[in-house]
């Protein structure tokens, strides 16, 4: 699949795929059911015969390990504040050895692929590379594959469920290549320049209500401020309670498909001009592919600025924190599974901020089998994965299904959520509320908001995971009108854990250089939002948590957030800060062009705390998670008390 960057500025990618499956009852004898790969999808009214033997098949194997169960179980109770063994993280070399594929099992694998006619072309400790025809892969997988309609195009998929010898005893994880929707990567060497311009519009706050919008009609019974230019790194901090913890002795990884050719000078202007803390030699660094590929289906270019805002938004909140960028070789999963193993095989950071994902129909169990064992070797060794929770609300309006965002759906990531954030004089809080625009233009006459409040345009990802059963740290705290809203009694995972600013109406200030209409390259700053501003902003207080720790690793973190659910280090956020009733909106004037004013100015109304279906409420929600940090979290971010 590919996957989409998470920012409420069109920076475009793909698709992701999951689904429950229950191996077949007529699995043949002596073999293993792979459970999940046969696609949803692929059903019998969608068949459209058989695909030629000769075809071409490339597949990528996932292995087991030796102790797939054992690695499970250590990666819950290295991350449980209340168990003996929390914070005793292995190194990734204990890792590898306690869990990691044997010689023995690599080798049994590798014989059985090649004695269905397949050949191994590239293998390393997660999976072997595999390529062969269609006869050669049903032989060595035990199902038939057909061509089926999807979307209007044709895919190969499975008939069945794949399979594998039992006599290999569970050495494979999973197979993924099988079906090819919507696998369209072609190779490309070099990467496209950055994006066309984005800019914004004055006038503008310079913090919340700064600058009230007298000129244009009222709106909830009063004048509405103007849009902050962009919020900056102390405003950030002074909201989730940053005091003097700075990162200093911590390491953020931040993962997203390719590598803007411009980040270090665009990183360096951007401190230089808001006032921000100047690099270090070496502090930010990058970890890149030898190649990259779909740059086109990906639109690689749109990535530079999801790369710019999470790295100028980790050092923002977080100034001394090391930054190290590992770069996808493209927008699919098995690229940024590469990234994400990257930082666990060398243990590059111990907190990876990801800005990408997709909504849940397009997952498929083969790949998140693979994600989550990449997320539980990275907890037993205290690492953890904060994962944006999608822009598009409750995902109704974009695909017509309500339905959660993948893959912070699974119970090892932390789920980001997103917020609308005021912050006012003198770096004051003021208040939050759940991230849900509602637009009305102004109309002709200028004399009225035209469809007030107007329809939905984004918010914060959130929902109820089809595919997880709840885990353990949410039992008490997800209100069940949630974990159950699936129907059929069964409890199940709820998303976000927790969030921070997201609404690009209230959101960050970047600077990045960017394709202007001549053709020509040029910096300029803008304001950006989405949950891809609130995982690295969530990822930049985490450092300064671990700081506090004295450097112990946090690890995953879902445990130890709940664990303090309800307390004083929360801020309790919902849809109605200042009361009942009491709407809030913003006026924004935004350039035609998105340039300059030679096309003129659309001005609108922007209703915040309105997302979708999904609600900010008291207590746990499905917008915000417990709520955002506040002052106090930093400090209660207690290192392992227990010994063994």
């Amino acid at each position: 699949m590919a996957l989409v960057a998470a920012t409420a500025l069109p920076l475009v990618a793909g698709a992701l795929a999951l689904s429950t499956q229950s191996a077949s009852a007529d699995q043949p004898s002596g073999r293993q059911p792979l459970s999940g790969t046969k696609p949803q999808w692929a059903t019998a009214q969608a068949d459209r015969g058989a695909t030629a033997d000769s075809a071409a098949v490339t597949v990528r194997v996932y292995l087991a390990g030796k102790d797939a169960k054992g690695l499970a179980a250590y990666a819950k109770s290295v991350s449980d504040p209340n168990s003996a063994d929390y914070g005793h993280y292995l190194t990734a070399a204990q890792a590898k050895s306690a869990y990691g594929p044997t010689k023995a099992q690599v080798d049994a694998v590798t014989a059985w692929l090649k004695s269905a006619g397949m050949k191994v072309t590239g293998s390393n400790q997660h999976y072997l590379t595999v390529t062969g025809d269609v006869a050669s892969a049903e032989k060595a997988f035990g199902t038939q594959l057909h061509n089926y309609s999807k979307s209007g195009h044709v895919y190969r998929a499975p008939a069945g469920t794949a399979t594998a010898p039992a006599s290999l005893d569970g050495a494979v994880l999973t197979v993924t290549g099988l079906d090819t929707a919507p696998k369209k990567a072609k190779h490309d060497d070099e990467l496209p320049p950055p994006g066309e311009v984005f800019k914004n519009a004055g006038p503008f706050s310079t913090y919340y209500g700064s600058k009230i919008a007298e000129q244009y009609p009222t709106a909830y019974g009063d004048k509405a401020p103007f849009a902050i230019k962009g919020y900056t790194g102390d405003q950030l901090r002074a909201a989730y309670g940053a005091g003097k913890y700075t990162g200093k002795g911590v390491t953020v990884a931040i993962t997203d498909a390719y590598a803007s050719p411009y980040i270090a000078q665009d990183a360096a202007r951007y401190a230089a001009d808001t006032g921000g803390q100047k690099y270090r030699k070496g502090q930010l660094s990058q970890v890149l592919p030898s190649d990259y590929n779909s740059t086109v289906d990906c639109d690689a270019g749109g990535w530079y600025g999801e790369e710019t805002l999470d790295v100028e938004a980790v050092h923002a909140v977080a100034p001394d924190a090391n930054i190290v960028y590992v770069g996808g070789a493209s927008c699919f999963d098995d690229d940024l599974l590469d990234a994400l193993n990257k930082v666990v095989d060398g243990h590059l950071a111990d907190i990876v901020s990801n800005s990408w994902g997709d909504v849940e129909a397009n997952e498929t169990p083969d790949v998140a089998a693979a994600y989550d064992q990449v997320f539980q070797t990275g907890a037993v060794e205290g690492i953890g994965f904060y994962f944006s929770s999608g822009d598009s609300g409750d995902n109704v309006a974009s695909t017509g299904v309500k339905q959660a965002d993948v893959p912070g759906n699974s119970p090892w990531a932390t789920s980001v959520g997103g917020t609308s954030l005021a912050v006012g004089k003198d770096d004051k809080y003021l208040f939050e509320t759940g991230w849900g625009t509602l637009r009305a233009p102004l109309s002709a006459d200028g004399k009225s908001w035209t469809g007030f409040p107007g329809p939905y345009t984004s918010g914060a990802g959130g929902g109820t995971s089809k595919y997880y059963d709840q885990p353990y740290y949410q039992r008490g705290v997800v209100p069940d009108s949630l974990a159950l809203a699936n129907g059929g009694g069964v409890k199940q995972r709820v998303e976000p854990d927790i969030a921070a600013v997201a609404d690009p109406n209230t959101g960050f200030l970047v600077g990045q250089t960017q394709t202007y209409p001549d053709g020509s390259l040029q910096y300029s700053t803008y304001r950006i939002g989405g949950t891809s501003l609130a995982a690295p902003v969530i990822a930049g207080v985490q450092a300064l948590a671990e700081q506090a720790r004295h450097g112990v690793a946090i690890g995953f973190a879902n445990p130890l957030i709940y664990s303090r659910y309800g307390t004083p280090v929360y801020h309790d956020v919902t849809d109605h800060p200042l009361g009942q009733g009491k709407g809030l909106a913003v006026v924004r004037v935004d350039y035609a062009n998105t340039v300059d004013d030679s096309d003129g100015t659309i001005v609108s109304l922007r209703t915040l705390g309105a997302d979708a279906s999904l609600h900010a409420t008291v207590g746990y929600d499905d917008v915000t998670g417990v709520g955002t940090p506040a002052k106090g979290y930093i400090t209660s971010s207690l290192p392992p008390r227990h010994t063994r």
